[in-house]
């Protein structure tokens, strides 16, 4: 799944630590999410449309 949690994190100039504590997640978590290389679970993606106030399909698009 691409994502832009990467786009949105850096225009608010957080590091990927400072949004991991803002969900209650690891660093790590947040890196593995901006590669792609994991997909987030639900209630998470929902925590990062809140937290970036965006919808879900503005954030996370399905590859085709």
């Amino acid at each position: 799944m691409n994502n832009r949690v990467r786009e949105l994190r850096t225009e608010r100039q957080w590091s990927q630590a400072e949004l991991a504590e803002k969900l209650g997640v690891s660093r790590q978590t947040i890196n593995a999410v901006e590669t792609e290389k994991y997909d987030p679970s639900l209630p998470l993606a929902f925590k990062i449309a809140r937290l970036f106030d965006q919808p879900l399909e503005r954030i996370f698009v399905p590859e085709a």
